[in-house]
C-alpha cells in the first residue's frame, strides 16, 4: 500500500490555504480582509502547480482510497484554476466585505471537497467527500443574508440533505451486498439489489451533477445567490460529481448502466434546453443552460467502460465547459445586470465585455473554434463508438435547439439600439477575458491537450 503524503500535495495545499486564511482573516480588520483571501488564493496556486507536476506519473492508488489517474489529474487542475478565477471574480465585489474571509475559505474548502468527490476509489471517502462538497456551498447560497438568497440556500440544503440520505442508504446496501466500500474489493453480482443500491448512490452524484430529476435547486440558487456564488455553484462541483459517476459506471455498474444513464441524460438536456427558451432572467438561462450543459456530459459518462473515447471526452469537456459557463458569469457580474434588456447595445459601449459574452454563448453551442465544439465532437464520438446511435442524434438535436436561446441573448448584444449606461466592472471583465481566451486557446490546441493527457 502507498502512503506517501506528498501524492496528496495539491490538496493538503488547498487545505493548508483555507486554514490559514481563516487563522488570519479571524485578526485582520474589515479592510484587510483581502490578505485571508490572498491567502487562500495562494494555497490554490501551490495546488494547481503540484497537480501540474503530477501530470504525466503513473497511475495508483494512495492510502487505499485515493486514485491518481488521468480523472484524478484533470479533476485536480480544473478544480483549482476555475476556483481561482472565482476568488479573482469576487475580488471587486467583495473587496472591504465584512465576511470576505469566510467567503474565500468555503470556496476552498468546497474546492477540496469536489476534488476529493472526483478522485475517491472507496465509498466511504465518496460520502466524506460528499459533505465536504456540499456544506460549504450551502452557507455559500445564502452569503447575501437576503430574502431570495435565503430561499436558495434553504432549498439548496434540503434537496442535499434528502438526495445524500439516498446515497447514504445506497453505499450501506452495497457494503451488504459486496462486503467492503473500496471500489476494487467489492464483489458485486448482477443482481436486482445491486442495480437499486446503484441507483440510489447515484442520487447524490445526480444532484452535484445538476442532473435530472436532481435539478430543481439550480434555476432558484443561480437567480437568489450572489452572481459570484451562482458561478462557483453552477460550475465547480460538477466537476468532482462527473468525475465520480465515470468512476462508478467503470468499476461498479450494473448491467443496464448504460441505458439508465443514457435515458437520463437525454431527458437532462433536453428539460434544460425547453425551459431555457422563454427565460428573460439571464442568469435563469445560464441556470438552465448548465442542466442542459449536464445531459451533454452525461453521455460519455453512460459510455464509460463501452468505449476508449468515453474517458477523453467526458475531461476535456469538463474543463471546456468550466472555463465557458465562468466567462459567461463573469460578463454578468460585471455588466451587473440580470435582465436581457439590460445587455441591448453592450457591444456599442463596452467593446471587449461583448466580445467576451459572444465566445462563451458560442462556446456553450459548441462553435469552432471554442473548447465546447471539440468536447462535443468527442461526446459524439463516444456515443457512437458505443454502439448508442441514437443517443449521439438526441445530443445533436439538442444542441441546435440551444442555438435559439443563446441568440436571444447574443442579438442585443450587438444591436445598434442604444441600451442602458451601466459602467463595466473591471475586475470582473478581466476574468471574462481570461475564460474567453482559455476557451478559444484550449479550443485550437485541443490536438496537443489530448496528446498529452
Amino acid at each position: 500500500m502507498n502512503e506517501n503524503p506528498a501524492d496528496l500535495l495539491p490538496e493538503l495545499c488547498a487545505l493548508a490555504g483555507a486554514v490559514l486564511g481563516l487563522v488570519t482573516g479571524i485578526f485582520l480588520p474589515r479592510t484587510r480582509q483581502w490578505i485571508a483571501t490572498l491567502i487562500c488564493a495562494a494555497g490554490l496556486a501551490c495546488g494547481l502547480l503540484f497537480a501540474l507536476l503530477a501530470l504525466g506519473g503513473a497511475d495508483m492508488m494512495t492510502f487505499e482510497a485515493f486514485m491518481l489517474d488521468p480523472v484524478t489529474h484533470v479533476t485536480r487542475i480544473t478544480v483549482l484554476g476555475t476556483s481561482l478565477l472565482v476568488l479573482a471574480l469576487a475580488a471587486g465585489p467583495l473587496h472591504g466585505h465584512q465576511r470576505e474571509t469566510e467567503f474565500s475559505v468555503l470556496v476552498v474548502l468546497a474546492a477540496l471537497g469536489t476534488i476529493l468527490l472526483g478522485a475517491s476509489a472507496d465509498l466511504l471517502v465518496l460520502l466524506a467527500a460528499y459533505l465536504l462538497a456540499s456544506i460549504p456551498a450551502y452557507a455559500l447560497a445564502g452569503f447575501g443574508k437576503d430574502a431570495p438568497g435565503t430561499e436558495a440556500a434553504l432549498k439548496y440544503y434540503l434537496m442535499g440533505a434528502f438526495l445524500g440520505i439516498f446515497m447514504l442508504t445506497g453505499v450501506t446496501l452495497l457494503y451488504g451486498l459486496g462486503g467492503g466500500t473500496a471500489y476494487e474489493t467489492l464483489k458485486l453480482s448482477t443482481t436486482p439489489a445491486v442495480t437499486v443500491a446503484v441507483v440510489l448512490l447515484l442520487a447524490g452524484l445526480l444532484f452535484k451533477a445538476g442532473a435530472v430529476p436532481a435539478h430543481f435547486w439550480i434555476p432558484d440558487v443561480t437567480e437568489g445567490a450572489p452572481p459570484v456564488v451562482a458561478a462557483f455553484v453552477t460550475t465547480v462541483p460538477k466537476i468532482g460529481a462527473f468525475a465520480a459517476l465515470y468512476r462508478i459506471g467503470t468499476d461498479l455498474a450494473p448491467p443496464d448502466w448504460a441505458l439508465l444513464i443514457a435515458v437520463v441524460a437525454v431527458a437532462t438536456m433536453t428539460l434544460g434546453n425547453l425551459a431555457a427558451f422563454g427565460q428573460d432572467n439571464v442568469r435563469r438561462l445560464l441556470a438552465y443552460s448548465t442542466i442542459a450543459q449536464a445531459g451533454y456530459l452525461l453521455v460519455p459518462v453512460a459510455m464509460a467502460g463501452r468505449t476508449d473515447l468515453a474517458e477523453p471526452a467526458l475531461l476535456f469537456y469538463l474543463a471546456a465547459y468550466a472555463v465557458t459557463n465562468l466567462g459567461a458569469f463573469a460578463v454578468v457580474v460585471a455588466v451587473g445586470r440580470d435582465d436581457l434588456p439590460g445587455y441591448t447595445g453592450l457591444a456599442r459601449r463596452s467593446p471587449l465585455p461583448a466580445l467576451a459574452l459572444a465566445v462563451c454563448l458560442l462556446g456553450l453551442i459548441g462553435t469552432p473554434p471554442t473548447a465546447v465544439f471539440v468536447g462535443k465532437l468527442l461526446m459524439f464520438g463516444a456515443a457512437l463508438d458505443g454502439d448508442h446511435t441514437w443517443l449521439a442524434v438526441a445530443a445533436a438535436l439538442n444542441s441546435v435547439a440551444s442555438v435559439f436561446y443563446y441568440l436571444r441573448w447574443i442579438v442585443p448584444v450587438f444591436s445598434r439600439t442604444p441600451g442602458p449606461r451601466t459602467p463595466v466592472q473591471a475586475g470582473p471583465a478581466a476574468v471574462a477575458y481570461a475564460a474567453a481566451a482559455a476557451s478559444v486557446v484550449l479550443g485550437i490546441a485541443s490536438g496537443l491537450t489530448l496528446t498529452v493527457g
